[in-house]
């Protein structure tokens, strides 16, 4: 009967303690919290309803009972720690401290506030800044105006328009000439060479650089050296080397005083001695003063114009008709140790190979002569006078044998 009592007040007491606690506490926010304290509340109620019993039942036991046998009535049959008497009534709920939460600082606020201090290491940064900045301003300007004073425009407009089928060697030669002439001050000299078989444009293209230099930076410091003019003899090598030297010493002082860069352009260098080669070459070569450094030379001569023409024949199919064939690095590695043999001058220079015209290019180099010398450049007159001279023929291709030598000759006789 006790257990089925038991039973029964437990079904009241969740029936009791599910009316009462509708209302959500804040112990649902963990399972656990809220079986713990379900648990201890049924234990509470089932403690007050036995002794609530118990106090009963001893109001209506007989008063010859012993103050010890009511005692022991009364009570609890299970061990607690809850004082029974008067003054404590046993149904006080005891009320749960309240955890205190922990203060958090929000993050857009600081416990203590940095004062505003204005740092002078900040300004001294943007003052180095702003000064850096305008050295380099200056610095480009100062080489934009160095590359303009020597017109390299108007060169690149000139050698497009006088000169046929050479466009790789012409951009070359204007590239090495603006990456040279962008500052003032070098370690080494420029040395180019023009290398190439007869008639494709080396010596024209020598005197339109002469000719634009001398208008650009004055006539004392452009030099056209012809070996077979300045030297025709072995027997006045000596004297031409003393000459040559004194010549490019004070066209070199000369230009360092008016802050400039000198053109020396050496032509028919198959002809040229050893000892004027060996001057030449003591003149390119760095040294330990600063002297001969600020110098462009130009050297152009028909060595190694087999291997050239032997190249181009043999790749004729990669060479574009513009002559775009970028054939100048493949050209190089086999004419460098040809050329290593003839003299170590050229070890120095940027080679530049010139291929052979075709005749496409032929025909334009006699409708500018034709028009230099006044003459109506009819086509089918152009193409008879093309036609007298020699070519190769490879596929569809007729490569000019001669180039544009003999087109002044042949146009002379009109």
């Amino acid at each position: 009967m006790g257990d089925q009592n038991l039973a029964a007040m437990l079904s009241e007491d969740d029936s009791e303690e599910t009316g009462e606690n509708k209302k959500p506490t804040l112990y649902q926010f963990s399972s656990t919290v809220r079986a713990v304290v379900r648990i201890r509340q049924k234990y509470q109620a089932m403690k007050k309803r036995r002794m609530e019993r118990a106090v009963s039942a001893s109001q209506h036991s007989a008063p010859s009972l012993s103050p010890c046998s009511e005692q022991r009535s009364t009570s609890p049959k299970i061990f607690t720690f809850d004082v029974v008497d008067g003054h404590s009534p046993v149904n006080v709920v005891k009320k749960r401290k309240r955890k205190k939460g922990r203060v958090l600082f929000p993050n857009s606020s600081r416990r203590v506030v940095p004062t505003k201090e204005q740092s002078r290491a900040k300004s001294c940064l943007v003052l180095l800044c702003v000064v850096v900045f305008l050295q380099v301003y200056n610095a480009i300007e100062n080489l934009d105006d160095h590359v303009l004073k020597y017109d390299l425009e108007g060169l690149e407009k000139t050698l497009k328009r006088e000169v046929f089928g050479q466009h790789e060697a012409t951009d070359g030669l204007l590239d090495h000439l603006k990456d040279y002439l962008s500052t003032y001050v070098h370690s080494k000299p420029l040395v180019v060479s023009l290398l190439g078989p007869s008639g494709v444009g080396k010596s024209h293209i020598g005197r339109l650089l002469a000719q634009h230099f001398r208008s650009v930076v004055g006539e004392q410091l452009v030099m056209q050296y012809f070996v077979l003019h300045h030297c025709p003899t072995e027997d006045n090598v000596p004297v031409c080397t003393e000459t040559l030297s004194s010549q490019v010493s004070d066209m070199v002082t000369r230009a360092e005083e008016e802050e400039k860069i000198p053109l020396f352009i050496f032509d028919e260098m198959e002809h040229m001695p050893t000892q004027l080669l060996d001057t030449v070459r003591s003149l390119i070569v760095k040294k330990d003063n600063n002297e001969y450094l600020n110098a462009i030379y130009i050297l152009i001569s028909n060595l190694e114009q087999d291997e050239i023409t032997k190249f181009v024949l043999q790749n004729s199919t990669s060479i574009t008709v513009s002559g775009r064939g970028h054939i100048g690095k493949e050209l190089n590695s086999l004419l460098v140790s040809n050329l290593k043999k003839h003299h170590l001058l050229w070890l120095e220079a940027e080679l530049l190979p010139l291929t052979l015209l075709e005749k496409s290019h032929v025909m334009e180099c006699f409708i500018d002569e034709m028009s230099r010398e006044g003459f109506y450049p009819e086509r089918s007159h152009v193409e008879r006078l093309a036609d007298e001279l020699g070519y190769y023929f490879v596929g569809e291709r007729e490569f000019a044998r001669t180039g544009c030598k003999q087109v002044v000759a042949k146009v002379n006789l009109l």
